[in-house]
């Protein structure tokens, strides 16, 4: 008898910030396993590119221009995937601002700046999250994958927005899963290292990538193949008795 704990063939699956990197490979990674993936991504062009390449694999995505910072366009969002296929079995809360922010001191940060970072990092996650709730209540089961960073527990200087974004979500996903727990809904947390795709980050350079993985146990670069594991696992019925964890993946870079 086939083994279904792993299984996530036809489950419903929103992944914000899925029109490049990790929540591009998140995206076709549950495509070939048989998920629904619902494309929440603000570039629509980046959205319509990676909705053609799971259609031409032969799986299915519905493809929804979406800002997470605004909670009409959220709204919006989730109303299109309910519509469609009914329900929404799983939010991987991906979307964040990072790779344009530039490396600078805590005090030198524009203000603009700073309100951006975590209006997209913590409020688009709370907003996303919000509107999955009623869904995956009303069903009785769901699951809320927030997307931390191991800059948490290092305190990574230069960027203490994002450090700071990254914090309160394991704040979010602690309360989040004592609230939603009596409804069978789990939500944790995955902390990555700093994962090298094809998205270019403003402040890595050759001697910060050797740097990062010098630190790291396992001494080399960390790849989304490395994070697609943990978050299908998260996603699958193999993880049904696990919520309000933080899981570092980062080769040892940080122990929790």
């Amino acid at each position: 008898m086939a083994d279904n704990r792993f299984d996530v063939s036809g489950r419903v699956v929103i992944i914000t910030g899925a029109g490049q990197g990790l929540g591009r490979d998140y995206a076709l990674a549950f495509a070939e396993a048989g998920a629904i993936p619902v494309l929440a991504e603000i570039d629509g062009e980046n959205l319509q590119n990676v909705a053609a390449e799971i259609e031409a694999k032969g799986g299915q995505a519905l493809a929804v221009e979406t800002d997470v910072g605004s909670p009409d366009s959220v709204a919006a969002m989730v109303a299109a995937a309910l519509e469609t296929y009914g329900r929404v079995d799983v939010l991987i809360n991906n979307a964040a601002v990072f790779a344009t922010i530039p490396r600078r001191q805590f005090y030198d940060i524009p203000f603009d700046e700073w309100n951006k970072v975590l209006h997209v990092n913590i409020t688009g996650s709370y907003l996303c999250a919000s509107a999955v709730a009623p869904a995956m209540r009303e069903a009785g089961q769901g699951r809320i994958i927030n997307i931390s960073s191991g800059t948490v527990p290092q305190g990574v200087p230069g960027f203490m927005h994002y450090v700071t974004s990254k914090a309160a979500i394991v704040g979010m996903t602690r309360v989040m899963s004592r609230e939603l727990g009596d409804d069978n809904i789990n939500v944790n947390a995955v902390m990555p290292g700093y994962t090298e795709t094809e998205v270019e980050h403003a402040s890595m350079d050759p001697d910060m990538h050797q740097f990062i993985q010098q630190k790291r146990i396992l001494k080399r670069a960390e790849t989304p193949d490395d994070l697609i594991g943990i978050v299908m696992f998260l996603a699958s019925p193999a993880s049904s008795f696990i919520t309000g964890q933080s899981i570092a993946v980062c080769g040892g870079e940080v122990m929790l």
